[in-house]
């Protein structure tokens, strides 16, 4: 993996500048984004847990109407709670439900072929801490670009990307994150949109791209969207909160929200001749966005008493009176242009095989989880505990059997939570990564879930192994290598089966917390339902036996390392058959393959529900 990513830099390196500027020419399927009377409501719940009120539906967007031509970047505005998010989602393809109106490109609703050639960049910056902007963006290049490029002209886009975007000085730095010191938070805005940028999209969303950004980093920033648009042809759809004068006058089109409500729609630098039309015109010289969104909150001035309600119902009736009619007669006379780019026969679904997404996505998932996985504190975490173990079990023969049935339930004990707990968290993480590639039809799912589940394998087979190793020895259990064998299968099948347990939970509760909560609540009642600590449980509640982990991998631990015929010193100078024991005899040596069974399909179920579960992330919202 290593050398491949030191292949991948020194092949970088190499680009021209002529290869990089040739990935930024026009497009080829120039769209026209049209959108007429789109309302989108919700349905709000309110009440606790178990009681829950009908509440009457809120309406997010009233009747928005506008045209965004190629080569056009058009900004929306408005204050937080207006429907700028909303309206770029639904704008984008990511919204359905109880969406209405009518969303075009070049006349023709959204399909594969125009997900394919649309980028949208999300307001946070979804992206891997540990990877280098190289590897960010190769990984994506490997994913996102069509077969029909080869592995080395995907690099090229990847370094043309790198190139344009100003990110050459720290491309082999890491992305960085919260607890992790990496690349400013511009150059981490400009990774984000070079992850679109790479398939050449005809459409470009953005979602607040200079949120959090000094003005000189927002400058940049907006100054390549603009060149994007204007020299590439593309169209560009951004929500911005409140530009500078300099990114105001740089818009080609401006929309100004209110609950909801548009205000305003043109030129950018018509809007203030506009209000000041209508009668709202500023006392002093500012910024016009300051304005915009004052007009949008109800405050005509500051030294006005109007009140705030009346002032929005004055705008949207001039909005309606002097825009909306013309508006629409523009948008249904404009020519969408020759369709030729949306009927393009390279409209599969999917740009490469499974088998290439699943490597490069095993390939990433190594390569950023090797540090978590192979941590000094897990690891250590285990080696005390093994220790411990051996010490506390130290050369416990068969004259002492019941406190080595006692270190083989703890076995079961242990490694029934341990790869619980670290398989919980595995989703839950990913879900704003897996969210925003879904989205944007990157990968499949399922080539997704194998590579995720196989590159956490390694680890989550080699600690248990080492922590057998280590406590069977100590404890003086059967030194035969069959036996030694038999115990570590069943202990390394316990394992695989309670990772897919908490794969499950996580995937279908998707919060760290509570997926916590009730996994230690399952895990507790299938400990206790073992067999181990209670020998009389009451009929109307001894099924929980029948699904529990722990009793399951108990029950083959024992055999394992018995035999009915085997014997231990009992009383003073007898013995006794192994079976006999009350503890081993409530859980029976025999019976033996239905345990096997009953764990495969528990090993399976558990995956498939997992699976099933994460079908409902990154699909449109409704």
């Amino acid at each position: 993996m290593e050398e491949e990513m030191v292949q991948t830099q020194t092949t970088m390196v190499t680009t021209t500048d002529g290869e990089a500027a040739a990935v930024f020419k026009k497009v080829n399927r120039p769209v026209t984004l049209k959108f007429a009377d789109v309302v989108y409501k919700v349905k709000p719940e309110k009440g606790g847990f178990l009681k829950k009120s009908k509440s009457e539906e809120k309406t997010i967007l009233k009747g928005i109407t506008g045209i965004v031509l190629p080569g056009e970047m058009l900004a929306m505005l408005g204050p937080s709670g207006s429907g700028k998010t909303t309206l770029l989602t639904a704008l984008g393809g990511r919204l359905s439900g109880r969406l209405k109106g009518t969303i075009t490109y070049n006349g023709e609703p959204f399909s594969n072929i125009i997900k394919r050639n649309t980028g949208f960049v999300t307001q946070d910056d979804v992206l891997y801490p540990h990877l280098t902007v190289t590897e960010t963006l190769v990984f994506t290049a490997l994913l996102r670009l069509p077969n029909t490029l080869t592995k080395l002209e995907k690099i090229v886009y990847a370094q043309a990307v790198i190139t344009q975007l100003g990110l050459t000085k720290c491309r082999y730095s890491i992305i960085g994150g919260p607890f992790l010191r990496g690349i400013s938070g511009g150059e981490r805005k400009r990774v984000s949109i070079g992850q679109e940028m790479l398939i050449n999209p005809s459409l470009l969303f953005l979602d607040e791209p200079t949120s959090g950004l000094d003005s000189t980093t927002a400058q940049r920033i907006v100054s390549t969207l603009w060149e994007l648009a204007n020299n590439g042809g593309r169209t560009v759809v951004m929500t911005i909160h409140q530009p500078s004068s300099r990114l105001f006058y740089m818009f080609h089109k401006v929309l100004l929200l209110s609950e909801g409500n548009p205000l305003y729609f043109g030129k950018g630098e018509e809007a203030m001749d506009y209000f000041s039309s209508i009668g709202y015109e500023p006392s002093v010289a500012m910024n016009p966005s300051d304005f915009l969104l004052d007009l949008a909150n109800g405050i005509a001035s500051y030294d006005s008493q109007e009140d705030p309600a009346v002032v929005k119902q004055v705008l949207i009736s001039a909005f309606k009176n002097n825009i909306a009619e013309n508006l629409k007669v523009e948008v249904q006379e404009i020519d969408m242009g020759p369709r030729r780019g949306l009927e393009d026969k390279q409209c599969a679904r999917w740009t490469t095989t499974w088998w290439q997404q699943f490597t490069v996505l095993l390939k990433r998932g190594v390569k950023e989880r090797k540090h978590e996985s192979f941590s000094g504190l897990k690891i250590g975490q285990v080696l005390v505990v093994a220790i411990l173990s051996g010490l506390l079990w130290w050369q416990s023969g068969i004259t002492h059997l019941q406190d080595q049935i006692g270190l083989l339930f703890f076995y079961s004990g242990f490694w029934g939570f341990f790869p619980l707990f670290q398989a919980i968290f595995t989703f839950p993480q990913e879900r704003l990564m897996l969210e925003k590639e879904r989205s944007s039809g990157m990968y499949r799912l399922s080539s997704y879930f194998m590579a995720r589940i196989i590159g956490d394998l390694p680890m989550e087979l080699v600690l248990p192994t080492v922590f057998l190793t280590i406590t069977y020895w100590m404890a003086g259990l059967k030194p035969k290598a069959e036996n030694f064998m038999e115990t570590l299968f069943v202990l390394l099948y316990s394992v695989l089966v309670s990772q897919g347990l908490g794969l499950a939970l996580g995937a279908a509760v998707m919060d760290q917390k509570s997926a916590t909560t009730l996994g230690s609540v399952i895990m507790l009642s299938f400990l206790l339902a073992g067999g181990y600590y209670v020998q009389h449980v009451p009929a109307f509640i001894s099924w929980i036996k029948y699904i529990s982990i722990s009793q399951y991998t108990y029950k083959l631990l024992l055999g394992s390392q018995y035999k009915p015929t085997d014997t231990y010193p009992c009383g003073d100078t007898g013995t006794c058959l192994v079976g006999e024991l009350p503890s081993i005899k409530l859980v029976g040596l025999d019976g033996r393959v239905l345990s096997v069974v009953a764990l495969a399909v528990m090993l399976i179920g558990y995956r498939l529900m997992a699976y099933v579960a994460l079908m409902r992330i990154g699909v449109a919202r409704t």
